[in-house]
């Protein structure tokens, strides 16, 4: 049995379908541990079922078909540690189910289409991601996914992205505006006209100014870096790997922005990339490349998506341990 937290904090994760989130909570289960932390899934505060959204012609993605009133409560109850009884959406069946019981734990993801959209909600998160993934790789690993694993057609799949895309505009992109980290997944530009997707380009943007998070830094904090890694250090296949990191600005905010293009083809050389970072809100030399290590079957293990993922779960953590010591204190304080 955990018990009960002093302080919950709050973690958002938001992105798209199809954009990694599962692979990414997966990760923060790792670092956290899976009893520390409790996931809720966004889906379940659909206010309209699926029978009742195909009458009303609304998609997941509209506010209409949510109850961000109740989302609010909810978030807010567990955060002052209250226990909630939350309603299940059923992914099967489409149809919502009873509630289920549950209790404030030390970390809390609330994760899916719109962790950042409300204002009230967003107003109680403590750390903020978003999975940003561009409509080239997108429609590409939907295609691999839906078509192979769901016997969909070529035509199914991009009827299904089009049909999405103009709620998803304007209800879930924007949310990326307010991400204190957006991870990025671009085509690669180390291939010309490159069809097949496997390569990646992909761009960690970190918002200067947030309280408890230092963005992580290569080489020289505030410079402009182009690097191509010593290829007698990290084993690099074609078309090679080439890494960038610089200011920049994003939704009118100052941020720095680290850059992976190309894939590792041994993840224990990581090291070497690792020892030129700073700021990876590690405890040990080497962790960062240890956690890649332990799970290689991730995908994205092998590009800059399972790195920065780590980043960032290394960054939560950080700030869950600042928060939680600053609790202590002030709880110690004013027991004195």
């Amino acid at each position: 049995m955990i018990n009960k937290p002093d302080r919950v904090v709050l973690i958002g994760v938001a992105g798209d379908s199809g954009c990694g989130k599962s692979t990414f909570l997966k990760r923060l289960a790792d670092l956290f541990g899976k009893e520390f932390m409790t996931v809720i899934c966004l889906d379940d505060y659909h206010s309209l079922d699926r029978k009742q959204r195909k009458e009303a012609k609304v998609t997941a993605l509209n506010p209409k078909a949510n109850n961000f009133d109740l989302m609010y409560e909810q978030v807010k109850a567990l955060k002052n540690g209250q226990a909630i009884d939350k309603p299940i959406y059923n992914h099967e069946t489409g149809c919502i189910d009873p509630p289920e019981r549950i209790e404030p734990n030390h970390v809390v993801v609330i994760e899916g289409l719109h962790p950042m959209y409300d204002e009230r909600v967003r107003s109680l998160l403590d750390f903020s991601v978003y999975l940003d993934i561009s409509d080239e790789v997108k429609i590409a690993w939907k295609l691999q996914r839906d078509m192979a694993e769901r016997g969909h057609t070529y035509d199914d799949v991009l009827a299904s992205i089009e049909a999405r895309r103009p709620d998803f505009e304007a209800y879930i992109e924007p949310q990326k505006q307010h991400a204190d980290v957006t991870i990025e997944v671009l085509p690669t530009n180390l291939i010309p006209d490159d069809k097949e997707r496997k390569i990646l380009r992909v761009r960690m943007i970190q918002r200067y100014g947030k309280e408890n998070l230092d963005p992580v830094y290569l080489f020289d904090e505030g410079s402009t870096i182009h690097w191509i890694p010593c290829g007698r250090k990290l084993t690099c296949s074609y078309p090679g790997i080439r890494m960038y990191y610089g200011p920049d600005s994003y939704y009118g905010h100052e941020v720095s922005v680290l850059e992976v293009d190309g894939q590792f083809e041994k993840l224990e050389e990581l090291i070497y990339i690792e020892g030129h970072l700073s700021n990876t809100s590690t405890k040990y030399y080497g962790e960062l490349t240890h956690l890649l290590l332990q799970h290689k079957e991730y995908p994205g293990s092998n590009n800059g998506t399972g790195l920065f993922q780590l980043l960032v779960g290394l960054q939560m953590r950080a700030m869950y341990e600042s928060l939680t010591s600053k609790e202590a204190k002030v709880a110690a304080t004013s027991q004195a």
